[in-house]
């Protein structure tokens, strides 16, 4: 069983940055593909960013390419969200995800998202 734990929300002014931390135990971390995903008030979840268990390419979703970066550190079994240049639309709870073994591919994952997900991180971005 997969466990997922993020920390790191919290709120910021427009323009500033964040990092999430997302500790992965359970499971061997070389086999899964990590993601973040966002639910903001009203709104469906939003595919954010997601990496392959090989931290091969990174892949994102349109409304956040050029200001997050997702990676990942094997040593300490810990997946990471950089977020710069944030915007109040970027208000949401974040979600960390993993999908252990065979990469499913973006578009999946952002139809159905990953098998295993943590409770979730507060991000509040003012104006």
């Amino acid at each position: 069983q997969v466990q997922l734990v993020e920390s790191g929300g919290g709120s910021v002014q427009a323009g500033g940055s964040l990092r999430l931390s997302c500790q992965v135990s359970g499971h061997t971390f070389s086999d899964i593909n990590m993601g973040w995903f966002r639910r903001a008030p009203g709104k469906e979840r939003e595919f954010v960013a997601a990496i392959p268990k090989n931290g091969g390419n990174s892949y994102y979703g349109d409304s956040v390419k050029g200001r997050f970066a997702i990676s990942r550190d094997i040593n300490k079994k810990t997946a990471y969200l950089q977020m710069n240049n944030l915007k109040p639309e970027d208000t949401a709870v974040y979600f960390c995800a993993a999908d252990p073994g065979h990469w499913g591919g973006t578009v999946w994952y952002e139809t159905y998202g990953m098998e295993y997900w943590g409770e979730g991180t507060q991000v509040t971005v003012s104006p």
